[in-house]
């Protein structure tokens, strides 16, 4: 009862987002890639478990890296604009944050507000060009460094239910932790019962 509280909360606060689908799949979503060091780690172990996933690209990093890009579109998994910069709403101008968003180098639907903070006039203009605004119920917090693996995926089996995003960063912060409890939670996840698909 308390979730579905706090979930309206959220949803009235945030108008145009998506914190949690309504379907008995979860979603996998990796936030600020592609980079090099982990991203293909992440996609081998989706591979080995037949998994499909959604990753919030920061623009900067696929231009940077666009053979990784690659590598995610050829394997089958969703993508997402997560600005090209990774520019925090709250604190940047709408004409500035726009300008950024719209730098993205590629086409989707999908957007993900870096540190889920954009200004309501942000999420409006957004929702106008035609995003669908992702979110998650669940943060990993695989990206600190006091958070160990088994707390992630204590967090990941406590909070999960049916249309749970779960946020994880293929980043070079979460790098180990996140890699190290990644296939535990799709091990986890697949035991229950779970379809784990890309949004």
């Amino acid at each position: 009862m308390r979730k579905r509280v706090i979930k309206s909360i959220f949803q009235a606060l945030y108008p145009y987002g998506v914190f949690c689908a309504d379907k008995r799949a979860v979603y996998l979503t990796f936030d600020d890639g592609p980079i090099p060091e982990v991203t293909p780690r992440v996609l081998a172990i989706l591979a080995k478990y037949k998994v499909k996933a959604t990753f919030f690209m920061v623009g900067e990093n696929i231009d940077k890296h666009p053979e990784v890009y690659e590598q995610v579109v050829q394997a089958g998994h969703s993508i997402g604009n997560h600005s090209y910069n990774h520019l925090k709403g709250w604190r940047t101008s709408f004409k500035t944050y726009m300008e950024n968003v719209n730098k993205w180098p590629k086409k989707t639907t999908l957007f993900r507000p870096p540190y889920g903070k954009a200004t309501l006039r942000q999420r409006i203009a957004l929702h106008k060009m035609g995003y669908t605004l992702i979110y998650w119920d669940i943060l990993t917090r695989d990206y600190d460094a006091s958070v160990t693996p088994e707390q992630m995926l204590r967090l990941i089996q406590r909070d999960t239910r049916p249309g749970s995003i779960i946020n994880f960063h293929d980043s070079l912060k979460s790098n180990e932790r996140m890699l190290t409890v990644l296939p535990q939670a799709i091990e986890w996840l697949q035991k229950e019962g779970y379809v784990l698909a890309a949004l």
